[in-house]
């Protein structure tokens, strides 16, 4: 078997899940890094595992990070890993009650991630890292004509060039950063006295096994996927990466040589799905010229962890779904604009990018929701993580354990508690690992490119806080989710907070005052068909002025489609009350 037919390519999730989404701080730079693989493998108590409480020390004491940024990329990380639904949960009861900061710290101090992997994480926040040439002029050489980009002007930019969904860019990054990423992997003893690697490094095997975090691939064509460590130890790459069973170790230019020729584009990515994946297309919803929704998904034959379904221009329309070919995937929801998308299943991630004047409805997210680049989008979310970028006017419904993050570029943001329900909900949540404590929907960090912008919400002094708010108790309102499914869950699990309890309280209560006083009215038949006239036709008023009337239209096609096809293209009213995919549209 030839060499050429084994295939090397960068996973997704560290890409798409780890990088955070803003250029990072110069304390991640190689230079730092590289020293930082020095002392972990020196000390005691830092290798081949690393403790919270060990990271904290170097991040804080030695690379001057404030500890909240310290523990965001701790915990990031950890979202990462393998964990068990039933292991999360466990760990969700024991930080809920937590009553303190040194109870927390204990709690933290308990977790501990793989040494080298860790470190190659941190080095992979340089994807979004932005140079200062294309800070600056972009594509383009400049003209002495141009005005240059102020430092906020040149951070947005930045937030709206992202690159975590981007196979390309990944497989750029790796291409272009192998030997710094194979020189962290090498051992103290081996570098020079300026910390470089030295050509005749070895790298030992179970360094190349941490280097499975980022590169994983198969030998021929619909073959199993392997971790990168088996492909290099036997079979046809055994050879040209030098691999030495006695010492098992890599030469290091050897290895480098090796991974650089097998190197491709992920099987499984963006790209991939776009060309391959299966599409399909909703028909219109709504009366006028409308653009078709597109989808397209590789649900049916890539592995856990590569799945992926985009959806593209859905406009005007409400698409609603739970289904087994949603479960476990990461979703990209794109220009879509006047719509109403719910996805009732449990999904690995989703990313809500370039959409606006919509609602998205999302069954739990185990790892992150990120809105990128949206205006007037609300998103209702049970998400291990949520993180909002370059975004205006959005609401984000949440519950979520870890503190929202907002990137660089937002204005007008409003954050609020988790408000619907829909009866397969709690089961779903427990499949995922995501509990009802804690909660910190209300306690966001801003980040900037040097780190923290400012501190969490508890010091409200801060300007740099100043691009979202808390969503006012008199504001609220809950959102019903208006589709029949099977299950047990009948409220907002973990309830809402005491304050939006008592302004819904209020509201029933002026609801109950206001029947009461129509009652007590004593109308005769024809003043209360006049004044039921005069209802309604205030209350359509509305419908039209808040934008509510064409989410109520776009559920009456379900009616009409399911009279119209007895083919089954369209869903029935009697499909929509089994668990069966409840949709408003043609099913994919």
């Amino acid at each position: 078997m030839e060499a050429d037919s084994v295939s090397i390519w960068p996973r997704m999730e560290p890409f798409l899940l780890g990088a955070l989404q803003v250029a990072p701080t110069s304390k991640l730079s190689l230079h730092y890094l590289r020293k930082m693989a020095v002392y972990v493998q020196t000390r005691e108590g830092c290798f081949p595992d690393l403790s919270w409480s060990m990271w904290r020390h170097i991040a804080c004491g030695k690379l001057q990070l404030p500890e909240d940024l310290a523990w965001l990329y701790f915990e990031t990380f950890d979202l990462l890993l393998g964990h068990t639904p039933e292991e999360r949960l466990e760990r969700a009861e024991c930080l809920s009650q937590c009553s303190s900061k040194s109870e927390l710290d204990q709690q933290r101090s308990k977790l501990s991630v793989d040494t080298l992997q860790f470190l190659l994480f941190l080095y992979i926040q340089q994807l979004n890292r932005v140079s200062l040439r294309t800070s600056l002029i972009g594509e383009e050489w400049p003209s002495h004509r141009a005005r240059s980009p102020s430092p906020s002007e040149r951070e947005t930019k930045a937030s709206s060039q992202n690159k975590n969904w981007d196979d390309q860019a990944h497989l750029s990054f790796v291409q272009n950063h192998l030997a710094d990423i194979l020189e962290l992997l090498v051992e103290p003893g081996q570098l020079s006295q300026s910390g470089q690697a030295k050509r005749d490094s070895q790298i030992s095997l179970e360094a190349v096994r941490s280097l499975g975090l980022l590169l994983e691939g198969s030998v021929g064509h619909g073959k199993g996927i392997q971790p990168i460590h088996k492909l290099l130890i036997k079979g046809p790459l055994q050879t040209p990466s030098g691999y030495s069973m006695l010492s098992r170790s890599f030469p290091l230019h050897k290895l480098l040589s090796c991974l650089q020729q097998n190197l491709t584009l992920n099987p499984f990515g963006m790209t991939a799905c776009l060309r391959s994946g299966k599409k399909l297309a909703w028909a219109q919803q709504v009366e006028g010229a409308m653009k078709r929704a597109k989808v397209a998904r590789n649900t049916h034959m890539a592995p856990s962890g590569s799945k992926m379904v985009l959806m593209s221009q859905v406009i005007k329309q409400t698409l609603a779904k739970t289904s087994d070919k949603l479960t476990g995937a990461n979703i990209k929801i794109h220009r879509c604009s006047d719509a109403f998308i719910y996805l009732l299943s449990p999904l690995r991630s989703v990313s809500v990018d370039k959409c606006r004047d919509s609602t998205v409805v999302l069954g739990p997210v185990q790892t992150s929701v990120h809105i990128h680049s949206c205006q007037n989008v609300r998103v209702v979310c049970v998400a291990g993580r949520v993180l909002i970028g370059a975004s205006s006017r959005c609401t984000v419904h949440a519950l979520t354990p870890t503190c929202p993050l907002l990137l660089p570029g937002n204005s007008d943001l409003t954050l609020a508690p988790f408000h619907i329900f829909y009866p397969s909900l709690e089961d779903h949540m427990a499949s995922v690992g995501l509990a009802v404590v804690p909660n910190a929907w209300d306690q966001p960090l801003v980040l900037g490119t040097e780190g923290l912008a400012s501190p969490p919400l508890s010091s409200p002094s801060s300007s740099d806080s100043t691009c979202y708010r808390l969503l006012p108790p008199s504001e609220f309102h809950t959102l019903a989710v208006p589709f029949q499914m099977e299950g047990d869950t009948c409220e907002v699990p973990g309830g809402l907070p005491p304050a939006y309890q008592a302004a819904l309280r209020e509201k029933q209560k002026r609801i109950h005052n206001w029947q009461k006083t129509v009652m007590e009215a004593r109308l005769n038949k024809e003043q209360k068909q006049q004044f039921q006239e005069l209802v309604e036709l205030k209350f359509h008023e509305w419908l039209l002025e808040t934008g509510h009337r064409q989410e109520l239209d776009s559920l009456i096609p379900t009616i009409a489609n399911s009279q119209k096809n007895s083919d089954g293209a369209a869903t029935d009213s009697s499909r929509a009350k089994d668990a069966k995919p409840v949709q408003t549209t043609a099913a994919y």
